[in-house]
């Protein structure tokens, strides 16, 4: 069987609880999965202002960052924009899930 490879996008902060929820539960489930939980516009100020266990799975819109004038936590990786981060991947396979 195939690896799974997800991209859950979350650009809200309510999208933010549900793609960390389906993270969590991914995980659980299929421990071996690479997955990635791209945030941008309203999730990101949300996701530094309550950090997670499982930010190590986070990529950070640089645009949204810098519209905001926001700094993303140590540890968090910065895409430089969410659309093409979610354009590669599904370029290169990977499956997308909007939270």
């Amino acid at each position: 069987m195939e690896t799974i490879r997800l991209i859950i996008h979350a650009p809200t902060a309510t999208a933010l609880e549900r793609g960390r929820r389906n993270l969590a539960n991914l995980l659980k489930l299929a421990p071996d999965a690479q997955v990635e939980l791209v945030i941008n516009a309203g999730a990101v100020a949300a996701a530094l202002g309550k950090p997670d266990p499982l930010d190590g799975h986070l990529r950070v819109c640089g645009n949204t960052l810098a519209v905001n004038q926001l700094v993303a936590s140590e540890g968090v990786a910065v895409v430089p924009a969410a659309v093409l981060h979610i354009a590669q991947r599904q370029a290169e396979g990977w499956a997308y899930m909007r939270a």
